[in-house]
């Protein structure tokens, strides 16, 4: 049996593993790859004549750890370029996986359009050649087709010799640690593809549930080097910072956020304030069409959600709505809040500040006093959320430089990524003399290298660091 790392290999993006055995070949997730810049991802496709490096339509099936578009977001170019079998998932991960295809095949297009409008107002230039990787949302609807929805905990047999189990990872509705059974020469095999690993205590979502003994564990390793700085309640962070900026003084909110996950705790935490908390009344825009589609399907399974959200429903009935939030649905009523003049929360897309809606508010307001954008969660280096976070006096937005004179603050109490214990803890689950190999994926390098010695120092006797194209027999 091989296992090649196609993706997500001393980098953080790009999750895609191929698993091999004598008749039978699995990829685990399908992602697009956001750390090769455009030069890089166009000489890799041209290398390749393709957006794979092996032949798609010798897959036969395709397991979905979950729905976030650096796991999921080559699906619509692997049924393009031949495959022909079945994407196995959890349903809240079919769900979400469908608004957010969607969502980048209409991305693609007007990218497509922007670039063939700039080549055609010159005289005698033909439209720019389509990108490899590109899909529009026929692509999505052929491939959600073939996905096949499967319960947590239930034994799922793909081919006679192989079954598979989905166990919760937290991160993200539906989110699953992955558990593979091979049956090959007489002896069987088990592979944990870890998927995301989420933390405990996370608003609305289980905590990761541990998984059985196994040979082998792929393990991610995003936060292997950092620990969590905002242990408290997510209630109490963000009251904090209302209060603080909307209610001591008549301020102005932002918050940049990822539109599925993080936005639907952000507002359930909103709710749970607003109904438990004498809080003066302050409008909170929601601002992302798909936010407002992804909360639909976090409402749609509740019974997926944890325990206190499940009795908060009971007892409120809704989860996210509540009388001072507003949608906002079009690019007009978006850019229309930026003449609201009462203090008011605005929670936009996307989390790093880099495109999205999210752009014109931070543009809006940067030069305010009275603003302060808050961070949430983990910014790219070279993002526009990153250089926030640094402390920059001035900022490049759209061709523009303006003086950073908003606020800057930052909470980690809404990362849906483990920090280094809680990958730890996931690590410790297995017993050090049975489990043959640790793998790590979806990291930084020194936080891979860091993260590798602290396995290594509890026991553990084989931890690699796959390079993108190593094969391991195992």
């Amino acid at each position: 049996m091989k296992l090649t790392f196609w993706g997500a290999a001393q980098q953080v993006t790009g999750s895609m593993f191929l698993l091999e055995s004598d008749d039978y070949r699995i990829l685990i997730d399908c992602g697009s790859d956001f750390d090769l810049d455009e030069i890089g991802r166009k000489t890799r496709y041209e290398e390749q004549k393709s957006v794979f490096p092996f032949e798609p339509s010798l897959i036969n099936t395709v397991l979905l750890t979950h729905a976030h578009i650096d796991h999921s977001g080559n699906i619509p170019n692997l049924y393009k370029e031949g495959f022909e079998g079945r994407v196995v998932c959890t349903e809240p991960t079919l769900a979400l996986t469908n608004l957010l295809l969607k969502d980048a095949a209409n991305l693609h297009q007007k990218r497509l359009n922007a670039r063939n409008s700039s080549s055609n107002k010159k005289r005698g230039r033909k439209a720019k050649e389509v990108p490899m990787d590109y899909f529009v949302e026929k692509h999505v609807i052929e491939a959600i087709e073939n996905f096949v929805p499967v319960a947590f905990g239930q034994r799922y047999r793909i081919a006679d010799n192989i079954t598979i189990v989905f166990y919760p990872a937290g991160h993200l509705l539906g989110a699953a640690h992955i558990v593979v059974e091979v049956y090959e020469n007489g002896q069987k095999k088990k592979l944990c593809f870890s998927g995301d690993i989420g933390r405990k205590n996370y608003p609305l979502l289980t905590d990761p549930q541990e998984i059985p003994q196994v040979d082998y564990l792929i393990c991610e390793s995003t936060y292997g080097n950092r620990l969590h700085e905002d242990q408290g309640a997510p209630v109490e962070a963000l009251a904090d910072v209302i209060k603080r900026t909307c209610i001591d003084i008549p301020g102005r909110l932002i918050i940049p956020s990822f539109s599925v996950g993080r936005t639907q705790a952000l507002l359930y935490t909103l709710n749970q304030l607003y109904l438990n908390r004498s809080f003066p009344v302050i409008k909170v825009f929601s601002d992302s069409p798909l936010a407002h589609s992804s909360t639909k399907v976090y409402q749609r399974h509740i019974r997926l959600l944890n325990k206190e959200a499940r009795s908060f429903h009971e007892d409120n009935e809704m989860l996210f709505d509540f009388e001072n939030l507003i949608y906002l649905e079009s690019s007009d009523a978006s850019r229309a809040v930026s003449n609201y003049n009462e203090p008011c929360i605005i929670i936009s897309s996307s989390g790093m500040v880099q495109g999205g809606r999210v752009e014109q508010h931070v543009e809006a307001n940067i030069g305010n006093p009275y603003a302060t954008i808050l961070m949430i969660g983990y910014a790219s280096e070279g993002t526009l959320g990153w250089r926030l976070l640094n402390g920059q006096d001035t900022i490049s937005i759209r061709g523009k430089q303006l003086p950073v004179l908003a606020n800057i603050e930052k909470i980690d109490v809404f990362s849906g990524h483990g920090d280094q214990n809680d990958l730890l803890n996931f690590v410790k689950t297995q017993d050090p003399e049975q489990l043959k190999g640790v793998f790590l994926v979806h990291g930084e390098q020194q936080s891979m290298a860091d993260f590798r010695s602290k396995i290594l120092d509890n026991g553990y006797k084989s931890v690699e660091i796959p390079l993108r194209g190593h094969v391991y027999e195992l």
